[in-house]
């Protein structure tokens, strides 16, 4: 498997006609045991919107941890345009609301990279933070700990940990899932904002109400490609039927 860090020089143009911040070729991963994608090629429009849509087991989370660099394919091509590495924000569940965080240690924890967990923050990793935290509009609830939060409260400190990266690709793990219609709408609009501000962002999801406003979206089912164009192209009734889901 090969990971490159560059932009080719000529290159089919990406279903947005932007230029492809990812583009993956034949890529296979999974679990010992377990493989989970199957082939698999694909692009990601700079700066838009990209949301990996399919039914539970179809491989969008292993899709994302693969473009994030936590999860290593086993066959295929992965290049990846740009200096830094992806800011990664996984579902709400893998991160235990038991741990004794506040919402401001949690944040900070995006500036490891940077920084590494056990050296001080400087003046400047704070300011990011700060940024950070303002972005999200959850400056005033820094001293709180994660765990006493609301689900779309904890969602946005998760969120802001990935801003603090400062990376120009954010991933995300079901972001909006179990969150009240408010609260997805705010996401949904600071997303839309993130992208008007230089970021890529790409979201896995099985809510078709969020993948229908992405500029993009890619179909999975049972680890295979099996759409990827703009989501009227894509989230048809016949392809929907196909995957197992309902419009």
């Amino acid at each position: 498997m090969k990971i490159m860090f560059n932009k080719p020089r000529t290159s089919p143009a990406p279903p947005l006609d932007r230029p492809a911040l990812l583009r993956f070729t034949g890529l296979c991963a999974g679990y010992p045991g377990r493989p989970v994608l199957h082939h698999l090629s694909g692009e990601i429009a700079e700066l838009s919107t990209t949301a990996l849509v399919g039914p539970n087991g179809s491989g969008k989370s292993t899709l994302l941890g693969v473009l994030a660099g936590v999860i290593r394919p086993t066959a295929g091509d992965l290049l990846r345009a740009g200096h830094r590495p992806p800011a990664f924000v996984p579902q709400r569940g893998a991160v235990g609301d038991t741990l004794p965080l506040t919402v401001r240690q949690t944040v900070e924890m995006g500036r490891w990279g940077e920084r590494g967990p056990w050296r001080r923050l400087t003046a400047r990793d704070r300011a990011t933070v700060d940024a950070a935290l303002d972005r999200l509009g959850i400056g005033d609830l820094a001293s709180r700990q994660l765990g006493e939060l609301s689900g779309g409260q904890r969602q946005r400190a998760l969120i802001a940990q990935g801003l603090a990266q400062e990376s120009e690709l954010l991933l995300l793990d079901e972001p909006t899932t179990g969150l009240d219609s408010e609260a997805r709408e705010r996401i949904g609009a600071l997303l839309t904002a993130l992208v008007a501000d230089g970021v890529t962002v790409v979201q896995a999801t099985h809510d078709l109400e969020v993948a229908r406003a992405a500029d993009t979206c890619l179909l999975l089912q049972d680890g295979r490609l099996t759409g990827q164009g703009r989501p009227d192209q894509v989230l048809t009734a016949s392809a929907l039927t196909g995957v197992g889901q309902a419009l």
